[in-house]
């Protein structure tokens, strides 16, 4: 096997790291033993499509000028390209014009991928006939790749792909018929509209460009937060391009611990603001379970999820089509900044999205796991059945991201890509959890009635299911100081210090800018339940 620095060198060459967003190569993350592919819609000087296939410890790679297909009766030009670091996988963002391979770039399939016919894809690659099985998101089946004789100008070889007649070919089937990114959900157009990306190379490179705590949409401006501040205890305020009128600004909402001031209404608003534009691409598309608690934590919430009629026009609603006489017939949806202010502005101290998006309500997006601890659960041992979860999905080969619950749990989402439903989701979290909860089973209870556990915890594995909700990374919860869902680092758990309720809204904004959106990767539904045994 060649030397990944040698194969990577004609990469290196062609780019300035000092113009270029690109990873260099020197970030990736140890193999998983999958093999995997990305492609690239890839907005240059004409649009073509970036095949790559991670061969021999880089990504093998061919242009494709109008990208791949499933119809086995469409042959594609496809490019020879010089080979790129396994991190560009994750990588989305603009190419500074100029630079080489200058303009936008999304993230437009990502999977696994296994050789056909050949145990040495390297050299299946130097031989001119590589066949190979892919499963992504968007392509699927058996593909071949076969070099032609010819050349382009600039001496890169020529090759055809084409798609074999199997259970996947599909007549007529147009890569330009799908224009998002599978990672993050945005176009070519917004990626150039907001090419800010933060390249974190002391990450995993499934954290480094994902992308890790870079808002996709612009944040307050200082302006509109100091009109905030100035305005009496209610008024209207200009923000994201909205007005909103608010009210008992002054309120207190959630009292003070450790010595610190209680937290106001208008602080809630000003963090609702501040956080939205992270925060956003978590709600978007999603029906919104909203906990309401007008008189403040201390007084008694309550649940308010139909929207209500004086809510601005501008909020997006859904109306749920399968809903009974007596349900909720029609959800907030937070598919803009501003309509989370509106929502803190309402009361609603927690926000529950939906874990299916309205457009396939019965489809999840995740595998939650909800690790809620009894009377008599410590927190000491409320850790070690994480880490018990974490060494079960490094066993499974399964990106899984936790956060603490900011009250007195550990939540885990693991994301899948589109096609199982609730049942299945729900089934196999069950044996995930039962299996984990064996190992410690003076400590789990699978009852469902709270009492009947005897202060034991509860493995939660029927949050999987249309409807339920778990609270939304980065979401107040109703408790003094106001603490925050806050997502983390499996190697936290090994952290004396780590808490359920560590940071607050005061302080989470400060972790943000110094560790990034851990939890961003749970956006790249790129992943497959594998079967349990």
């Amino acid at each position: 096997m060649a030397d990944t620095a040698d194969l990577l060198a004609p990469y290196r060459r062609k780019r300035d790291f000092t113009r270029t967003p690109e990873p260099s190569g020197g970030a990736a993350s140890p193999g998983d033993g999958r093999r995997r592919f990305v492609v690239q819609r890839h907005r240059a000087r004409r649009l073509h499509y970036d095949l790559r296939f991670e061969i021999d410890g880089v990504l093998a790679s061919w242009a494709v000028p109008k990208g791949p297909t499933l119809d086995p009766d469409a042959k594609r030009l496809a490019v020879h390209v010089e080979d790129h670091p396994l991190e560009y996988e994750f990588f989305e963002g603009v190419i500074p014009k100029g630079e080489y391979g200058g303009g936008d770039v999304i993230v437009w399939d990502r999977g696994t991928w296994e050789p056909v016919g050949s145990t040495d894809p390297a050299a299946a690659v130097r031989a001119g006939d590589f066949h190979i099985e892919m499963s992504g998101e968007r392509l699927k089946g058996r593909f071949a790749l076969v070099r032609r004789g010819g050349r382009e100008q600039s001496g890169k070889e020529q090759w055809l792909l084409l798609h074999k007649h199997d259970a996947y070919a599909q007549d007529g089937w147009d890569a330009e018929d799908f224009h998002t990114s599978v990672l993050t959900g945005r176009t070519n157009d917004e990626v150039k509209a907001a090419p800010e990306r933060l390249w974190r190379s002391d990450l995993p490179a499934d954290q480094a460009s994902v992308p890790a705590g870079e808002p996709l949409i612009e944040g307050p401006s200082e302006e509109a937060l100091a009109a905030l501040a100035d305005l009496d205890r209610e008024g209207t305020w200009e923000v994201f391009g909205r007005t909103l009128k608010l009210t008992n600004l002054d309120k207190v909402l959630f009292p003070g611990r450790d010595g610190e001031a209680p937290v106001t209404k208008r602080e809630l608003v000003a963090y609702a603001a501040r956080i939205a534009p992270l925060l956003v691409p978590y709600l978007h598309d999603r029906a919104l379970n909203m906990h309401r608690y007008p008189d403040g934590a201390e007084a008694k919430g309550f649940w308010h999820k139909e929207v209500p009629d004086h809510a601005p026009e501008w909020v997006t609603r859904w109306h749920n089509p399968e809903a009974d006489r007596d349900e909720t017939q029609n959800y907030v949806v937070v598919d803009e900044a501003a309509t989370l202010v509106w929502v803190a502005g309402f009361g609603a101290l927690e926000w529950h999205p939906w874990t299916s998006p309205t457009s396939a309500p019965n489809e999840p997006s995740y595998v939650l796991f909800d690790l809620d601890p009894g009377d008599h659960t410590t927190w000491d041992e409320l850790v070690a059945l994480a880490r018990l979860h974490r060494t079960a999905f490094e066993h499974l080969d399964l990106r899984a991201y936790p956060k603490v619950t900011g009250r007195r749990g550990i939540q885990i989402w693991v994301p899948i890509a589109p096609g199982p439903t609730f049942d299945e989701t729900r089934a196999w979290a069950e044996r995930v959890s039962k299996t984990v909860g064996a190992v410690m089973p003076d400590v789990v209870s699978w009852k469902w009635v709270k009492s009947d556990r005897k202060g034991r915890a509860r493995l939660d594995y029927t949050q999987n299911a249309v409807n339920k909700t778990l609270v939304a990374p980065y979401s107040p919860r109703p408790s003094a100081g106001a603490p925050v869902s806050a997502p983390i680092l499996w190697d936290e758990l090994d952290d004396p210090d780590l808490r359920p309720d560590r940071w607050t809204m005061r302080t989470i904004l400060d972790r943000l800018e110094e560790q990034g959106d851990l939890f961003r990767g749970v956006l790249a539904r790129d992943q497959h339940l594998p079967r349990l045994r």
